[in-house]
């Protein structure tokens, strides 16, 4: 810096001085991007010795009760830090991330004095409150910062006095199975009463006792002490469908887990204690957020087994003919009346991969089918009343329905694809 430079520098200081009393943390602040190797306390104390010399004034310091820009705060770092410090206990956690809601007043402050000085290298308030309250928490608790993944958010609320914990959710992932129809994916609040509790549904704000997220997270919720569960999955089966075979794909992601890292071998033992063979899991291990999208994005083809009734008699190989002219095929299905409340009445395209019988029960029909995400199984059986065309109804020319179905396999390869390799 030369002569020039440091006279500027020296202007620049006594103007802002002349503003009223500020603390060596804020007079520094001013400068903060200036120089490296000080505290901004350090730097503002140099600078007003500087100041002193270089206009034959004495000395006189301000501290942060008195001071203008921070009203304070800047003398309370270690108090902040013992409250941060205080609201982590309990808490298990790897790394933080310490933030702060400032008062108003104060960034209209220092922004006033920017715009008015036409200052270049100024640092927020709120940058160095929490960098040194940070620090002074790291070195109490022996965690350390993490600015993209933390364990914990910490918000330090200065104008309340109070100090906010966000604890980030955990993820792990795996497949679950589930043996007993009638349990619907996630939880459901009732229709009528919104979770409130009525006489439909018997004052448990429920329309089902039970989920598959429910029965998977309870047991997690009480080992890992959590706030709630929510349950991922990648496509979901009807509630009166079982899924068997390797199970359905799944993230179960923790909100707010006191606990964060468990044994996820003695975890999948005890969930699959608890839900007592109605439903089961795999766990596969750890995830993150950014594999919710990509489960829930993927696209891959399901099998089924479906038990089929046809009106009237017909034969294994009429069955035989009338499902090959299905095999391959692509499916225009207008969407199912059984599900417009909660979908877009449009048509949608789904390719039947493969369709075969698998078996004769009595008068009733085992049928296997592999096909396109999205495809609505039920309705290429019945029709539904000519929004789903063709159907197998619609080729055998006879009233057909499913009567139960199971799903065995979520991920399966387009067999044609398979074979190109």
């Amino acid at each position: 810096m030369d002569l020039t430079e440091q006279t500027d520098l020296m202007e620049q200081v006594d103007a802002i001085l002349g503003y009223g009393e500020i603390c060596d943390h804020c007079l520094g602040r001013f400068f903060g991007k200036l120089s490296y190797g000080l505290t901004n306390a350090e730097r503002g104390h140099a600078l007003r010795v500087s100041h002193a010399l270089s206009k034959n004034l004495p000395y006189q310091g301000v501290s942060p009760e008195a001071c203008w820009i921070c009203g304070g705060f800047m003398g309370e770092l270690a108090v902040w830090a013992e409250r941060v410090a205080e609201s982590l206990s309990g808490i298990g956690h790897d790394t933080f991330l310490l933030g702060s809601r400032v008062p108003p007043l104060i960034s209209e402050s220092e922004e006033m004095v920017w715009s008015d000085l036409s200052l270049g290298h100024p640092e927020p308030f709120k940058a160095e409150m929490n960098r040194e309250v940070g620090k002074l928490v790291s070195a109490i608790t022996g965690v350390g910062f993490d600015t993209r993944n933390p364990d914990v958010v910490v918000i330090m609320n200065l104008g309340k006095g109070v100090v906010e914990v966000q604890v980030t959710p955990v993820f792990f992932a795996g497949r679950y199975m589930k043996y007993e129809r009638g349990i619907p994916q996630t939880h459901w609040d009732c229709r009528v009463c919104r979770g409130e509790g009525c006489e439909r549904c018997n004052f448990t704000g429920r329309m089902y006792l039970d989920s598959v997220e429910e029965l998977i997270g309870r047991p997690v919720i009480e080992a890992m002490n959590a706030e709630g569960a929510i349950l991922h999955g990648a496509g979901r089966e009807d509630i009166d469908a079982r899924m068997l075979g390797s199970g359905r794909p799944f993230i179960m992601e923790m909100v707010s887990p006191h606990i964060r890292r468990i044994d996820l071998t003695d975890l999948e033992e005890e969930i699959n204690r608890c839900a007592e063979g109605r439903v089961a899991v795999a766990l596969t291990g750890w995830s993150q957020r950014g594999d919710v999208e990509t489960l829930k994005s993927n696209k891959a083809y399901k099998k089924y087994r479906i038990l089929v009734g046809i009106d009237g008699h017909v034969t294994p190989d009429d069955l035989k003919s009338a499902l090959d002219r299905l095999k391959g095929v692509v499916i225009h299905q207008r969407t199912p009346e059984r599900v417009l409340h909660r979908r877009a009445d449009k048509v949608r395209e789904r390719r039947v991969i493969d369709i075969d019988l698998a078996g004769v029960e009595e008068d009733r029909f085992f049928i296997d089918i592999v096909g396109e995400a999205g495809l609505y199984i039920k309705e290429l059986v019945s029709g539904d009343g000519g929004r789903t065309r063709p159907s197998l109804a619609e080729v055998i020319g006879r009233g057909a329905q499913v009567i139960t179905l199971d799903v065995l396999q979520v991920g399966v390869d387009d067999q044609e694809d398979q074979a190109d390799k």
